[in-house]
């Protein structure tokens, strides 16, 4: 049995590499010369008018790509056949302005290069767009994946990290798809933008244990004026705090030097700055921009190309919220 392993995981990795192979930086260069140009403008007006786009699409992007792959199934409306993974519990916190930036810029590409790019390609593109106007990196977006055939809110349980699951979960949820721990550690660094509500961390700051009423592992003054924020939350859920309070709307590594300080918002981003297997990145990134930025551009090109859909196991969407078949099975 172990050598039939064996000489199935050299077939996966040439089964990976040649749908990888199959997508290029210039896919539409001569089916939609205008692609770059009209998704810059369409983000760039849209982050100036909502600020917290690049963090929301950020965020949309990981979670399409986790589940099934970098397909825009997530950005499936569910109907009267079927429940889509955007309904799923775990997405229905996904702010609308990241689906609308998608949607913007495809009836603009529509109008230009009408059935030609996937709104799958839109994601990715808009995803690193959004990062480096916010002061990330700029990294090649490997272009030609196809859109999901489908979109099963069910799929997504198991595949999504949650902030209350234990490091050693964490590592392998993230490892079942193919990332490092040192890939993990740089992917949640985009947690230097964005926010989180109060209930994904209500059980850090209120009533921790017996002897604490906060987690000890928190700044205490940190701990306090989240309490403060969040004393209401339970009538209020949208009350949320920035992931990173010293700069939330700049991609910097001053998530990590937070997290040496104790003022990381989630659990499992604390977690980090102690745990030994991954410590030493916490500690790189906060000491090294510049290595932070080479760590998470490397594994955002792995995770764009991650499951891509091409040729027939796809399809060019002419509306990203619904499959051209009308229904979803």
């Amino acid at each position: 049995m172990a050598s039939r392993v064996l000489l199935l995981l050299p077939l996966l990795l040439l089964a990976s590499s040649a749908v990888e192979s199959k997508l290029t930086l210039d896919y539409y260069k001569k089916t939609c010369p205008q692609f770059a140009d009209i998704i810059q403008q369409v983000v760039a007006d849209k982050q100036l008018a909502i600020p917290t786009t690049a963090a929301g699409t950020l965020r949309l992007f990981f979670h399409d790509c986790i589940v099934g792959g970098c397909d825009a199934s997530l950005l499936v409306s569910s109907n009267a056949f079927n429940k889509a993974e955007r309904d799923n519990h775990l997405n229905m916190a996904l702010p609308g302005d990241a689906f609308d930036v998608v949607t913007r810029a495809k009836t603009r590409l529509e109008l230009s290069c009408p059935g030609i790019v996937s709104c799958a390609d839109i994601l990715a593109e808009a995803t690193r767009d959004l990062i480096s106007m916010v002061g990330g990196p700029f990294y090649p977006v490997r272009l030609g994946r196809k859109d999901s055939l489908e979109s099963k809110a069910a799929d997504v349980e198991g595949h999504i990290a949650l902030p209350n699951m234990t490091m050693t979960h964490i590592i392998d949820t993230f490892a079942a798809k193919g990332f490092t721990v040192q890939e993990m550690v740089a992917l949640t660094g985009a947690h230097t933008i964005g926010f989180s509500h109060c209930s994904e961390f209500a059980d850090r700051i209120f009533n921790y244990s017996p002897t604490a009423d906060h987690d000890p592992s928190m700044n205490p003054d940190y701990a306090q004026g989240l309490k403060k924020l969040c004393q209401n939350y339970k009538k209020d859920p949208t009350i949320a705090a920035f992931n990173d309070p010293m700069s939330p709307g700049r991609f910097d590594n001053t998530y990590f030097v937070n997290l040496q300080r104790g003022i990381g918002l989630l659990a499992s981003d604390q977690a980090m700055a102690v745990d030994p297997r991954t410590k030493p990145f916490v500690d790189l990134y906060a000491a090294n921009e510049s290595a932070f930025f080479e760590a998470f551009s490397h594994a955002m090109e792995k995770v764009s190309v991650h499951n891509v859909k091409t040729g027939r196991k796809g399809e060019v969407r002419r509306r990203c919220d619904a499959p051209n078949s009308m229904k979803m099975n």
